[in-house]
């Protein structure tokens, strides 16, 4: 499956602001990025670098007045989402060294505090993925589904006693949920292809029977057509754009995602 993908933000600066800016997939063993296109108004120079995690960042600074950046990406996806009933639990002691640091409570997801209920959602189920997907699915339907709520994020523990969140806070439970029981997760923000209203996403990934799976507990059932622009512990780790100075909220911030076909010079696989 190809997708185009876009993001348009729109600011006004009154002083110089320095600014990371988390707007260009790459390509991984999930995706493949063909081509894209990324421009900034006024002109001025770009420095990318990578951060731990793998994400690939944009560090620039903005003069004073109208700024916008418009990335345009086209990026071939699996057609269906991969998945694993029965993939088993990987002990501790044989998880890959870049897993480690998925176990430990973070800013936003405290697992620590979770363990006991935890234990009683996944009663029952073998250990590994079938409880990734007993705790997606409990999140589901525990929780009500915001598309416009507070943006100040909350821990999973606030979400879990509010009772409702946007797909930030879902995936934050959902990751506390599966520390607390030993699996490696992490968070994960992108496109969602035909999510309504269109908006960039939030869901996780669990580390279950060797490899990464990924888990949307927002939707009744798994949707493929996904592109990450980022992982980390939570949200925390990867806003899609950090500003320094006075504050700015953007004026203008417009998502796309639309299925193609294979994009010029590429050969269909």
């Amino acid at each position: 499956m190809w997708l185009r993908v876009g993001c348009t933000l729109e600011m006004r600066f009154q002083v110089e602001s320095p600014m990371l800016l988390l707007l260009r997939p790459r390509s991984d063993a999930h995706q493949w990025v063909a081509q894209d296109r990324y421009a900034v108004f006024p002109g001025m120079p770009i420095i990318e670098y990578t951060d731990m995690y793998g994400n690939l960042w944009q560090r620039l600074t903005a003069p004073p007045g109208y700024f916008k950046v418009e990335v345009r990406s086209d990026v071939q996806v699996p057609a269906t989402l991969e998945q694993a009933p029965g993939a088993p639990f990987v002990l501790i002691q044989d998880l890959p060294d870049q897993a480690l640091m998925y176990l430990t409570p973070s800013r936003y997801c405290d697992s620590d505090r979770l363990g006991r209920l935890a234990g009683e959602i996944v009663a029952g189920c073998i250990p590994g993925y079938d409880q990734v997907e007993a705790i997606t699915r409990w999140t589901h339907e525990h929780l009500g589904y915001l598309t416009d709520s507070d943006p100040a994020p909350i821990s999973a523990l606030e979400a879990i006693e509010r009772r409702n969140g946007v797909c930030r806070d879902f995936s934050h439970v959902g990751i506390a949920l599966c520390r607390s029981l030993s699996i490696p997760a992490r968070y994960v923000v992108g496109y969602l292809n035909q999510l309504e209203p269109m908006d960039l996403h939030a869901w996780f990934e669990a580390f279950v029977g060797g490899q990464w799976y990924s888990f949307d507990p927002t939707r009744a059932r798994p949707d493929a057509g996904r592109v990450r622009l980022g992982y980390g512990r939570d949200a925390a780790d990867v806003p899609v754009f950090n500003q320094f100075g006075p504050l700015v909220l953007p004026s203008r911030m417009e998502v796309s995602v639309e299925q193609i076909t294979v994009p010029i010079g590429e050969t269909p696989s």
